[in-house]
């Protein structure tokens, strides 16, 4: 069974830092593209970052593009999020998420995903 466990998560003042880290196991990690969502109290769940399988590209949503960075470290079977100048509404749920080879939908999807992880609580207090 393939397990995506993210960390990392917390509670910060805005303007602050967190670091998110997705570990997988009984996955071929290197063969995937990784993303990162977020469902915020009362919203849909919405795109925030993607990165391919290589690492060479990297994706953002508007809302988050300066402030975040997504990386990977494919001998670790690891992805991260470093999010900094954290505001309110970045307050979510964030997950992380596994799709095979780059395909053709877009980064953004939600389904083109065929794993997720748990989730891991942000809280930013303004």
């Amino acid at each position: 069974q393939v397990q995506l466990v993210e960390s990392g998560g917390g509670l910060v003042h805005a303007g602050g830092s967190l670091s998110l880290s997705c570990g997988a196991s009984r996955l071929t990690f290197r063969n995937y593209a990784m993303g990162w969502f977020r469902r915020a109290p009362g919203k849909e769940r919405e795109f925030v970052a993607a990165i391919s399988w290589s690492g060479t590209s990297t994706y953002y949503a508007d809302t988050v593009k300066g402030r975040f960075t997504i990386s990977r470290d494919n001998a670790k079977n690891t992805a991260y999020l470093q999010m900094n100048s954290l505001k309110a509404e970045d307050t979510a749920v964030y997950y992380c998420a596994a799709r095979p080879g780059p395909g053709t939908i877009p980064y953004s999807d939600s389904a083109a995903y065929d794993y997720w992880g748990q989730g891991t609580q942000v809280t930013v207090s303004s």
